[in-house]
């Protein structure tokens, strides 16, 4: 969320925003630029764009999925992370959202990196299946409906090969997570995939204050 990690003051956040974050001017401008929509919130901190771009040379990606990209803050940031020859597969519902993105795609010189698709999410996830695209991902960004988390887990775990990483936003949802009976579906859709993913074999996971909380899981079955 553009607000900032939770938990910390703002001038710490600013301290590792503003003194040990990097960001591509097209970044900068993109971020601004979404800071006068009343959706604001929806928006990545910067220090989590930094922190994608930081997982995609990690580990070496070539092949990413996002599920919701927004106006492209995200997206960007990954794409500007990818080798020449990456591609991210971007899904949304919104048109007008994701137009925005698009116009600084093409200004960072990064719209061929990005396929983006407009559908509902499972849609997509389910057609990519279908295209082959089964263990075919390095990664995989989740920032969408809460109430369809577990489902996007499920999807993506069948999309990312072996040691890839699924990474999802907004899972401390400012703190309600940890209030019993706070929130409402969204909330206790996340607080229910916190407790899955910490048990799934099928991962290994961890749950960082990065945002508004971040979760890796890594795929090892």
């Amino acid at each position: 969320m553009s607000r900032g990690s939770i938990g910390l003051s703002k001038r710490l956040n600013d301290y590792i925003v503003g003194a040990h974050t990097a960001e591509h001017p097209v970044l900068t401008k993109l971020r601004e630029e979404t800071a006068s929509l009343p959706q604001a919130e929806m928006q990545i901190a910067p220090e989590q764009g930094h922190f994608l771009a930081f997982l995609v040379r990690l580990i070496g990606a070539r092949t990413v999925l996002e599920v919701g990209t927004f106006t492209g803050y995200s997206a960007l940031a990954v794409a500007l992370a990818l080798p020449a020859d990456g591609r991210l597969v971007a899904c949304d519902v919104s048109e007008e959202w994701t137009s925005i993105g698009k116009r600084h795609w093409l200004q960072a010189g990064m719209a061929e990196r990005i396929e983006l698709r407009i559908a509902p999410a499972l849609e997509t996830l389910e057609a990519l299946k279908r295209e082959g695209m089964s263990g075919r991902f390095d990664m995989a960004f989740v920032d969408a409906q809460k109430s369809e988390y577990d489902a996007y887990y499920e999807a993506c775990l069948g999309l990312v090969r072996l040691g890839g990483l699924i990474t999802f936003d907004n899972m401390l949802m400012s703190g309600d997570v940890a209030e019993p009976g706070a929130g409402g579906k969204g909330v206790a859709a996340v607080r229910a995939l916190n407790a899955r993913i910490a048990t799934d074999p099928r991962v290994d996971a961890v749950l960082l204050p990065v945002g508004d909380g971040m979760t890796l899981a890594r795929r090892v079955a």
